[in-house]
């Protein structure tokens, strides 16, 4: 095989790998461009939804305990705690209450019900 039969081979290669290339880099760079886009629609969203969150609630920014005093969030958790117990304990007491009505309700209340209707 001649020479230049070579040299033809491998311009030909080497323009086809180029190629390859550069549509591979044109295919990357618009999805790297759409999303970008869709990265700053996100954003604005988030700002949005931030803000109407930080008006509607007016609770405090988020402090993480780990950097706070731990006596005083030892504390908070303790109150909380308190207060979850007396929660359950009133949820418990009512569902006692229900649960006592069930079972010794008075049937002269349901008389009406036995009665036969002609």
């Amino acid at each position: 095989m001649p020479w230049w039969s070579w040299l033809i081979i491998w311009v030909v290669l080497v323009l086809a790998l180029l190629g390859m290339l550069a549509l591979l880099g044109y295919r990357l760079f618009v999805k790297a461009m759409a999303t970008m886009g869709a990265l700053g629609e996100l954003a604005e969203k988030t700002e949005v939804l931030s803000s109407r969150f930080d008006d509607e609630t007016g609770e405090p920014a988020f402090h993480p305990a780990v950097l706070g005093p731990a006596r005083e969030y030892a504390q908070r958790w303790e109150e909380r705690r308190a207060r979850n117990a007396t929660i359950r304990h009133t949820r418990r007491e009512a569902r006692v209450r229900r649960g006592k009505l069930l079972v010794s309700a008075d049937p002269s209340r349901f008389s009406h019900l036995l009665r036969k209707r002609h």
